[in-house]
């Protein structure tokens, strides 16, 4: 066995002279222990949050989203959408026309975007299974209908349920109006809301889904739309796809996938998540100084052991090394412990749920705190824990014996 490590954890597990150096030596453990849990448990539900959040928008957003870089509309029968459908890896297109309008249901108004949609649409995204009221129907014969967010129909008491009320949706006419009289400025068609979706704030109080064909002659357009989204074939190189329709749209077009469509709310939940860790770093950093205080103490109890091991010819680099060990000892066993119950933990919450958001009356989206286990966190963790250990054990080492050895000298 290598002589400083069979010192080191002689000096780790064998009784001290003094009762307050094993109380300091597992206060250090401890609380590197609570912290290293505390750091991998926080960061895997962060990735929890974040997995929920993309799958509330993902549902929503489409792997890619083609847009004018001038104008607001595209002509889609001059688009090369044929070229983009025959790619490898594309499982469909929609045809999507989005206004801002103005919403009166009964006597109540509101202002949403009204997002019309082609009828490929509701089979690639799969917006139907987010319907919390009614059904999601667009279309039936020559009859259209819409689907309203939670929000909006909060906001306009609509229930699907109700048909003695239409849904009346008015858009500015296109050009210069040539008259400030309501009627004359804006185009306006009712239409029966046959269901209610629930995604996410943001989209609940904004959307209302109609058909394409409805949407374009409320604005009085032929051919338009204002995007075309694009959804892949599952385990497709999204990357490759995108850069294939750069190539064929040219620069004409933004070809955005469904990160840079939510830019700012991925460097939220990215900055969310390295505040959280530089937090408990810290609070990690300020639980390391029980490790210095311990060995400090330790190093000053063996200077009798010191001064032994020197005269039978231990330099000072075998003696630094011992203490070095024992640091690295209290180091390696809390976070490796931290780890396994933080690992114990995640499972737990991940399997059984054991604690809850809200009570788990169904108020949310999910019922109880979401959890991701990833190997590379539990890597990245050990080994800042490892860092602050051997920051925290060179000082007291390198300067306490250097102090005895010159003494026994």
């Amino acid at each position: 066995m290598h002589l400083p490590f069979f010192i080191a954890k002689r000096y780790l597990i064998s009784k001290k002279s003094h009762n307050l150096i094993n109380v300091i030596s597992i206060i250090s453990v401890v609380g590197l222990l609570v912290g290293t849990m505390a750091l991998i448990v926080v960061l895997s539900v962060f990735n929890g949050f974040e997995d929920v959040i993309k799958s509330l928008y993902f549902t929503f957003d489409a792997d890619l989203q083609i847009s004018p870089v001038k104008g607001k509309t595209i002509h889609y029968k001059t688009f090369p959408h044929a070229k983009i459908s025959e790619l490898e890896g594309v499982r469909g297109i929609s045809e999507i026309v989005e206004e801002d309008a103005l919403l009166k249901y009964s006597n109540k108004q509101y202002i949403a975007r009204i997002k019309g949609v082609s009828a490929s649409f509701v089979d690639l995204s799969r917006i139907d299974t987010m319907v919390v009221n009614g059904a999601f129907i667009l279309k039936e014969g020559n009859s259209s209908f819409a689907v309203v967010g939670a929000g909006v129909a909060w906001s306009l008491d609509i229930y699907p349920q109700n048909i003695s009320n239409l849904l009346s949706i008015f858009v500015p006419k296109r050009g210069n109006a040539s008259s400030f009289n309501f009627s004359n400025a804006f185009n306006s068609k009712a239409v029966h809301p046959t269901g209610v979706f629930s995604i996410q704030q943001e989209f609940d109080e904004k959307y209302v889904f109609v058909p394409i064909s409805f949407a374009r002659e409320l604005l009085d357009y032929t051919d338009e739309v204002t995007s075309v989204e694009i959804r892949f074939q599952p385990g497709v190189d999204g990357d490759r796809v995108q850069h294939e329709i750069r190539s064929i749209v040219g620069n004409d077009y933004y070809v955005k996938n469904r990160f840079q469509q939510n830019e700012s709310l991925f460097k939220i939940l990215r900055s969310e998540k390295t505040a959280i860790f530089f937090i408990l770093l810290f609070i990690l950093i300020l639980s390391s100084f029980n490790m210095i205080g311990s060995l400090s103490i330790l190093i000053v109890e063996k200077n009798r052991d010191i001064g032994i091991l020197a005269s039978m010819g231990a330099d000072l680099k075998l003696i630094r090394s011992i203490f070095i060990t024992e640091g690295m000892l209290i180091t390696i066993v809390g976070s490796v412990l931290g780890l396994l119950i933080g690992f114990v933990v995640l499972y737990l919450q991940q399997n059984y749920g054991l604690l809850q958001l809200g009570g788990g009356d169904g108020a949310f989206v999910i019922s109880a705190y979401p959890v991701k286990i990833q190997f590379i966190d539990f890597v990245y963790v050990f080994a800042t824990v490892l860092v602050i250990g051997i920051v925290a054990t060179i000082y007291p080492v390198m300067y306490l014996t250097k102090r005895i050895i010159n003494g026994v000298k």
